[in-house]
């Protein structure tokens, strides 16, 4: 099944329509024989079936959470409790500390805004402008999913400038279109609509994203010119 998740995702299933699509594969295995049986040899329920089905997609879910750095851990536990709200800077110690993460660096990533006894994911609105993941010294994924999200809004962004970080950021693309799967089940679990419709337009929009960026020049490198006729 995390393969077949993966390929998913990759295919541009929107997060809003991944509850029905993990089904596939798994009841694809329970189909493919006349009879699957429980431990006590009786025979395994569609009901039952299904069931196991989202609960190893939970377990992937999870093992995927561990898998990111550890900034964008401390900020995907702090967005699962707290959304962009401010809390008390204590709290964040605690989490940080639980992920071996000094909290100096979360503020200084600029993940985290420093309220001067509160602290809250800084939002998107007041991330830099000028931000490149070729240029950071150390990007968290949790950045390259909301400076994309904010790019592809912003008026003087939209799908190139987008695509552009996309291509900037590598290896860690994968992992960014993880987490915004990820941070939509997390917002429509807690009711955050408005957050949720971000992350499914993004997480829709990633593998668009990563076509256009391989058609992209690099940064800095000039357009190939058009090569001239003799006459």
């Amino acid at each position: 099944m995390p393969n077949a998740i993966d390929d998913i995702r990759k295919a541009g299933v929107g997060p809003v329509d991944m509850q029905q699509s993990v089904i596939g594969p798994g009841m694809g295995i329970f189909t493919r024989y006349s009879k699957v049986l429980e431990d006590d040899d009786s025979a395994m329920t569609v009901k039952t079936a299904l069931a196991l089905i989202n609960r190893v997609w939970d377990e992937i879910e999870n093992e995927l959470d561990t898998a990111f750095d550890a900034p964008t851990q401390v900020a995907l536990a702090w967005f699962g409790s707290h959304g962009f709200d401010a809390r008390s800077s204590g709290e964040l110690i605690g989490v940080a500390n639980a992920k071996n993460v000094p909290d100096r660096v979360l503020f200084d990533s600029g993940v985290f805004k420093d309220l001067r006894g509160k602290t809250a994911l800084t939002p998107r609105e007041e991330l830099p402008a000028d931000w490149s993941p070729a240029v950071d010294a150390s990007p968290t994924v949790w950045e390259c999913v909301q400076h994309t999200a904010r790019v592809l809004a912003a008026e003087d962004g939209g799908r190139e400038a987008a695509a552009r970080l996309v291509r900037e950021m590598g290896a860690r693309s994968a992992d960014a279109r993880a987490l915004a799967y990820r941070l939509f089940e997390i917002a429509s679990a807690k009711g955050w609509s408005a957050e949720a419709l971000v992350y499914n337009e993004l997480a829709q929009e990633w593998a668009g994203l990563e076509e256009l960026a391989q058609s992209l020049t690099p940064a800095g490198e000039a357009e190939p010119q058009a090569q001239g006729h003799l006459l």
